[in-house]
């Protein structure tokens, strides 16, 4: 038989290394990571439009589009206490493109929907903590009382006439306002309202004595004249109010915990990317421009690290619970 010749084998075998190449080129070009974002990314909204939340979504939005020349679309879906908005995301393709913007509500709903349809925490991955709020307990301007005590003191003393407003029934200010009655043996209803802007409305005319209303929300009466503060929650006093005493500091525990806002993607969306939007968001937020137009929302802006607003949920997840339980908040 003849042989092939010297030439006709390297042929071969140079034939055999580019085939051999080329079997294995897709696997390589598949593995290789394709640049985030590579498409348009939708931040969820789980409340209504042009409230606090919204605003600060198309901020982000606005900033990480610019920076990152992806349109980032904002989609607001209100619903069953944030629930529906929230659940959307959890079940949204984990590839760092729909993201949620929430708040406090995030992990007080649990305690509050038992059939909620997603764990706050192990259905996502935390991104970073945007900014914090804090709530006041006010009073409308012509109210006798002018500090917490002389108000507790009133209340105490006519069991039953006092009715105290919150921004709606599960709401921080409802939690609030039912730990302030169990603190101070204190016989009082609630009215729920639908939000914090009709509750500010009518505290401002009088038609209810007091309400635990969010600093953001009350800020235009406040500056007015139009409502006068009593306490604020915080561990510490807030840079919006700084005149305005924590509950903590007027003897009351428990209204530590501050409101929040923060960004959340789903379970399972690569360290990276979350990472990646952390870093931006952070830098985004310590931004001369964006912290004066945070501030203008009487927010004061934070940009944590994921395992930083990790953390916070966890924690903040078991002191609502906790309150929840004890002071038998139902949701009727």
């Amino acid at each position: 038989m003849r042989q092939p010749s010297q030439k006709a084998a390297i042929t071969r075998r140079r034939f055999g290394l580019c085939a051999g190449a080329g079997l294995f080129a897709p696997a390589a070009m598949a593995a290789t990571p394709v640049a985030y974002p590579y498409k348009p990314i939708t931040i969820v909204v789980p409340s209504v439009a042009g409230n606090v939340n919204d605003a600060v979504a198309r901020l982000l939005g606005q900033g990480l589009a610019e920076r990152w020349g992806q349109p980032v679309v904002v989609d607001n879906r209100p619903g069953a206490g944030t629930t529906t908005g929230t659940k959307f995301v959890a079940k949204a393709p984990a590839d760092g493109h729909t993201a949620l913007l929430t708040f406090t509500a995030h992990v007080q709903n649990p305690a509050l929907y038992p059939q909620i349809g997603y764990d706050p925490i192990a259905d996502f991955e935390a991104v970073g903590l945007v900014a914090r709020s804090s709530v006041i307990l006010a009073v409308p301007a012509a109210s006798p009382h002018r500090d917490l005590d002389s108000l507790v003191q009133a209340i105490a003393a006519a069991p039953d006439q006092y009715a105290y407003g919150s921004y709606g029934v599960g709401t921080t200010g409802h939690i609030l306002g039912e730990l302030l009655k169990r603190q101070a043996r204190l016989r009082m209803a609630h009215t729920p309202y639908k939000g914090g802007v009709p509750l500010g409305n009518d505290l401002a005319a009088g038609h209810v004595p007091l309400g635990l209303i969010a600093v953001g929300t009350a800020m235009p009466l406040l500056q007015a004249g139009r409502i006068l503060p009593l306490a604020i929650t915080g561990a510490q006093r807030s840079a919006l109010l700084p005149q305005v005493p924590t509950f903590l500091e007027l003897g009351h525990q428990g209204f530590e915990p501050d409101a929040w806002m923060g960004l959340l993607l789903p379970a399972g969306t690569p360290s990276a990317i979350t990472g990646q939007l952390s870093s931006e968001v952070a830098r985004l937020v310590r931004q001369p421009g964006i912290v004066q137009r945070l501030h203008g929302l009487n927010l004061e802006p934070v940009g944590s690290t994921p395992q930083a607003f990790a953390a916070t949920l966890r924690a903040d997840r078991a002191k609502w619970a906790q309150l929840v339980r004890d002071l038998d908040i139902r949701l009727e």
